[in-house]
């Protein structure tokens, strides 16, 4: 009998997270996957995440329909527990031998709270790493609930036994998303037209000459009332660099309301010229946009994993990644639009980086998918402490 694999995935940044790893599973006969698209990922103003699911040949075994509207701390709160309702009835029709998390978002802890009551073995990938925000505690009290830990770098890896877990439950396997980064690698070249292939807003321009910026910024949840002030710094400063900018929507957290307010108030007020603005794309395309770039600009974690290992010189804003694990591509800055323009100059200036494989080296995936088929299937355990 074939092992039922169920993946939550709760929002865009997760799905690349975790794509190779589902090629994986899928392509294994000892395996069944079960993939449940949720919150964000059905939503169309945040990049509809789930239609890339569908076009990659995933079948979706069931759609949560869990966020609640407003964009801030009683929200995410209500949407968490919204999800933790609908995600229990889920699991019940699905009956999965493992459930299967990503990473920090609030959301993902809805799914660990529902597998860990249900007495169904879960699996948390990316466990163990250190960052600012509510990012932070979701994490580690996933971690708690969780019984089998795929993490990242060794680092993680030993920060999950120190929090009195059982080193034999602790695997190290790399991201999935530098998977998709190795394959970029080995074939970077930009061969599609971004503009007609994914539309959006603003001023088009020419990307074969190599010679633009990437911005992601996402809202702080700990600082979300400060959104609007935040990004505006970020949008003046790549206004005033005068290089031609792919700008990417940001995350459906606490304050993106904020975000993206002051994103529509910039672009009607100032009429940038050098800015075109995105929802969302394909994983690969939006790597090819990243690898091509002179800089990537933000807070997106993509800046510290992906571009670290294509080698992409990127200037990191605020605290929002703060104590993850980086590689030397990083120049940290604050909502200063003087520091950001001077932290692009000298990035540009000292050009790519040398690939850094932190993170992975480009087998993540096919690591997961086997020790999902072969790992001991238990939802019991007891702290080291």
């Amino acid at each position: 009998m074939k092992r039922k694999i169920c993946v939550v995935i709760t929002a865009r940044p997760s799905y690349s997270r975790i794509r190779t790893a589902l090629k994986a599973i899928k392509a294994n006969p000892d395996l069944e996957l079960q993939l449940v698209a949720a919150a964000s990922t059905l939503l169309d103003q945040y990049g509809n995440a789930i239609r890339y699911m569908e076009q990659d040949g995933f079948e979706i075994a069931s759609k949560v329909y869990m966020v609640v509207e407003g964009e801030n701390l009683t929200t995410m709160a209500k949407t968490t527990g919204l999800g933790l309702l609908e995600l229990a009835t889920t699991f019940d029709n699905l009956k999965p031998d493992l459930v299967v998390t990503i990473a920090d978002r609030y959301e993902t802890i809805a799914t660990a709270i529902a597998a860990a009551y249900m007495n169904i073995p879960l699996v948390h990938i990316q466990g163990g790493e250190v960052t600012g925000t509510i990012d932070e505690k979701v994490r580690h009290a996933v971690t708690k609930l969780a019984d089998i830990h795929l993490v990242s770098t060794q680092k993680a890896a030993e920060n999950v036994i120190r929090m009195g877990e059982n080193p034999a439950s602790v695997f190290i396997t790399g991201c999935p998303s530098i998977d998709i980064a190795d394959s970029v690698l080995k074939n970077p070249t930009i061969d599609f037209d971004p503009f007609v292939k994914y539309k959006g807003v603003g001023s088009v321009f020419d990307v074969k000459n190599k010679d633009y910026l990437v911005v992601m910024q996402h809202p702080v949840t700990t600082e979300y009332e400060q959104a609007r002030a935040q990004i505006l710094e970020t949008l003046y400063a790549v206004k005033e660099t005068g290089l031609p900018a792919f700008w990417f929507w940001p995350n459906v957290d606490a304050g993106s309301d904020g975000t993206s307010k002051g994103i529509r108030m910039f672009r009607e007020n100032e009429r940038p010229e050098n800015i075109h603005f995105f929802k969302n794309m394909e994983s690969e395309d939006f790597l090819r946009l990243v690898y091509n770039s002179r800089c990537l600009i933000g807070n997106s974690s993509v800046g510290i994993r992906e571009a670290s290992f294509l080698g992409i010189p990127t200037v990191n804003i605020g605290t929002r990644e703060a104590g993850r694990e980086r590689g030397a591509n990083v120049l940290d800055v604050d909502y200063d639009r003087a520091q950001i323009k001077e932290a692009v100059k000298n990035q540009i200036s000292n050009g790519r980086y040398a690939s850094d494989p932190l993170y992975g080296s480009g087998d993540a995936g096919q690591k997961i998918a086997k020790i999902l088929g072969e790992v001991a299937l238990k939802s019991d355990k007891r702290l080291s402490y």
